[in-house]
């Protein structure tokens, strides 16, 4: 068995985390395409590779640990079966008729949940709850909604007991982590790029968490997860700007390390006040090319971060999003 470079990442610490990012329904899709588009000679090894992945026999024994979603992911999942999808879509809609497009919009996107979190499932069993959530994003559009936001949240968190609520980090979406997580339901907050952000999130998720206690809410499969959308910051025009203005040029190692000094920022806040609270890191940007070969700059050095300012053993809590399409490029250097 040739090992691949998430084989080496989970190899890190047994309770390091890789998710998936998108629904796990295109993950035979996807294995597929990869496989068809590798060289001839690499093809069987990169296929027993991607599928040590997601274990399509064995989930549990899957090198991910969890997925992340969203609306247009989700859309991706149904396109990627269309003549499947065509047809449930249709059936749906014969049995449940008279209702608006956006309620059938609900149906299907609460059946790809589905079906993802079916793939997930023994990974939540095998590990008591403590890994295999799917994280079902509420509608971006309700972002300033609370009362809607914590409704929609309820109906999504009934699909199955490993999914997780997607919550946007807006202001609303802080009151939406407290209540939820007084609840005893897990929740993982997207479109983080700021400390700001990130401590409004921490700081609420623990109130909840608290008061569920408080009132006796079963809280032995709650999860707090905090996405922070790294390339998201580091790629955004503001930066350029801003720098201008006081006569600096900004490089693409100094963007790159702003990222990563704002994750570790934030990582240390967490831990230092005890939050429980998880760093997920997404949105990573692959790069830079050196020597010939492609390096993937946000795992070499957010690990190198943590080794040399937190002791070593701190760095098992974060949680690491690969975008996986980047790694295959540096599977074979």
């Amino acid at each position: 068995m040739i090992q691949s470079a998430l084989d080496r990442l989970t190899k890190v610490h047994p309770d390091m985390e890789i998710w998936w990012d998108s629904s796990p329904l295109v993950f035979k899709p996807w294995v597929k395409k990869m496989v068809d588009a590798a060289p001839f000679n690499k093809k069987a090894t990169l296929k027993e590779q991607l599928n040590r992945i997601y274990n399509i026999s064995s989930p549990e024994k899957s090198l991910i640990r969890g997925c992340t979603t969203n609306p247009p992911l989700s859309l991706a999942a149904v396109n990627s079966d269309l003549p499947f999808w065509n047809k449930w879509v249709d059936n749906m809609i014969k049995t449940n008729k008279g209702l608006s497009r956006y309620e059938y919009f609900l149906l299907t996107y609460k059946e790809v949940i589905r079906r993802g979190s079916e793939m997930m499932l023994p990974i939540w069993k095998a590990s008591n709850g403590r890994y295999g959530y799917i994280s079902g994003q509420l509608d971006p559009r309700l972002i300033t909604e609370t009362e809607k936001m914590i409704k929609m949240a309820k109906e999504i968190r009934a699909i199955a007991p490993n999914v997780m609520i997607k919550v946007p980090a807006s202001t609303q979406g802080v009151e939406v982590v407290r209540v939820l997580s007084s609840l005893g339901i897990p929740t993982n907050v997207t479109t983080c790029f700021s400390l700001p952000q990130i401590w409004a999130v921490a700081k609420a998720a623990k109130e909840g968490m608290e008061l569920g206690l408080k009132n006796k809410v079963d809280m032995s499969k709650w999860r707090a997860v905090i996405t922070m959308m790294i390339g998201r910051l580091t790629e955004h025009p503001v930066l350029d700007q801003q720098a201008e203005r006081r006569g600096i040029k900004l490089s693409w190692s100094d963007k790159h390390w702003l990222g990563a000094y704002v994750f570790r920022k934030a990582y240390k806040l967490l831990e230092e006040n005890a939050m429980p609270s998880k760093m997920l890191a997404c949105s990573m940007r692959d790069g830079p090319m050196v020597n010939g070969k492609y390096h993937f700059f946000y795992l070499s050095y957010l690990f190198l971060l943590f080794i040399k300012i937190i002791n070593l053993n701190l760095i098992y809590l974060l949680i690491i999003n690969c975008l996986l399409y980047f790694l295959r490029i540096s599977w074979f250097n």
